[in-house]
């Protein structure tokens, strides 16, 4: 596997500076709004593996704990008293009815010691079980918070597209799910553990990005690692 030691990495906290707010991008894929004291994440799924499991495709149904272990951990550390999810948190819309016993109490655990707020997404459109408050999308500071991008919305933060970026580089490349923003639109990359990712290059992303203020910051295994966008590749 490559590794991502040749993009060169800050060793401090990396900060995305966003539409006059400051962000901090967590390696697992989290958003820390410190000064919110608010954790975003994106398309969580959870469920994703007991719902092919219905369809008859038996898969190992261990999805949600990992993403939930990342999770308490990503709260633990960052102590944040609030967690945003933009979305897709179930991988369809009674998934939270698959849910085991264990995993239903940690994530009540989760809503009992922070302040929840669940966003609608395309896999789960109608609100959940789950405590907190559950709405279509929100407006904070100036920001918009939804689940899908929308063209010529600024300040608009999301998910959906769970964006990955491939980089080349001195003869080698590697592929890892990223944070993208313009400075208008951000697009956090997918949170759960059984997700997949899109390269911002592909069609899916087209028209979304003014190229030239592009800032793209990619996942290691434990920071986060700025690189430019003249090094892209697809694929």
């Amino acid at each position: 596997m490559t590794n991502l030691a040749f993009a060169h990495p800050n060793p401090d906290v990396s900060v995305l500076r966003f539409a006059g707010h400051n962000f901090e991008p967590l390696p697992s894929g989290a958003l820390f709004w410190r000064a919110r004291e608010t954790l975003l994440v994106a398309d969580l799924h959870f469920e994703k593996m007991a719902s092919f499991a219905r369809r008859g495709q038996m898969l190992p149904p261990y999805d949600t704990g990992m993403t939930l272990t990342r999770l308490e951990l990503d709260l633990r550390r960052t102590g944040a008293r609030h967690l945003i999810a933009l979305g897709d948190t179930f991988h369809r819309a009674d998934a939270h009815s698959l849910l085991t016993h264990s995993d239903r109490m940690r994530l009540d655990a989760i809503t009992d010691s922070v302040s929840c707020t669940w966003l609608s997404g395309n896999h789960d459109p109608a609100p959940t079980s789950l405590g907190g408050t559950c709405l279509p999308e929100l407006e904070l500071d100036g920001l918009a918070l939804a689940h899908e991008p929308q063209r010529g919305k600024k300040g608009l933060i999301c998910g959906h597209l769970h964006p990955a970026a491939r980089l080349a580089m001195d003869g080698r490349s590697v592929r890892k799910p990223c944070f993208v923003h313009d400075n208008r639109l951000m697009i956090l990359p997918a949170y759960g553990s059984s997700t997949g990712a899109l390269n911002i290059l592909s069609p899916a992303f087209a028209g979304l990005f003014n190229f030239s203020a592009l800032e793209v910051v990619m996942l290691g295994r434990d920071r986060t690692y700025p690189v430019p966008a003249r090094r892209l590749i697809g694929g």
